[in-house]
């Protein structure tokens, strides 16, 4: 899979409306969604309490955190762009973002992108990009939004 590759605001700007491409699967793992449970102190059993989830979950199976989802945002994006004559990005913000569905343990997730909108801020590029966090095998996403970030190109 080739990634796109940007340079300057005018090469993203040119992506506006066009989806950049799709990041190949990620499978979620219990030890990574234990993981992610230590570094953010959300031990809630529904994701970490395997023998309880399979008894008393409505998914029958661990879950994995949706803000952990959220976080293999940067993973995953880096697989499907090549910013290019960078000085700094910033996570700038997020937007219009619903989490659609939980990711069960085990399950392989990719991410779809596309540039809604680009904008020069005085030499700095702030960028809206869609997001579609897709599950292997389901048709309903675990989570869809806006990500806005904002790159330092240099001159």
């Amino acid at each position: 899979m080739s990634k796109v590759v940007i340079k300057c605001f005018e090469d993203l700007q040119s992506q506006i409306g066009k989806e950049l491409g799709v990041s190949g699967y990620h499978t979620i793992t219990q030890e990574q969604i234990n993981k992610f449970a230590d570094a953010t102190l959300d031990h809630q059993w529904i994701h970490t309490d395997v023998e309880r989830a399979k008894a008393e979950s409505p998914f029958k199976n661990t879950i994995a955190h949706g803000y952990l989802t959220l976080s293999l945002l940067p993973y995953l994006w880096d697989q499907i762009i090549d910013i290019q004559n960078l000085k700094m990005q910033v996570n700038y913000g997020i937007e219009k973002f619903r989490f659609n569905q939980a990711v069960l343990v085990n399950s392989a997730v990719r991410l779809k992108a596309s540039v809604i909108n680009v904008v020069d801020l005085r030499g700095v590029t702030k960028a809206n990009i869609g997001v579609v966090l897709e599950i292997e095998g389901s048709k309903k996403p675990a989570f869809e939004g806006e990500t806005v970030f904002v790159y330092h190109f240099e001159k």
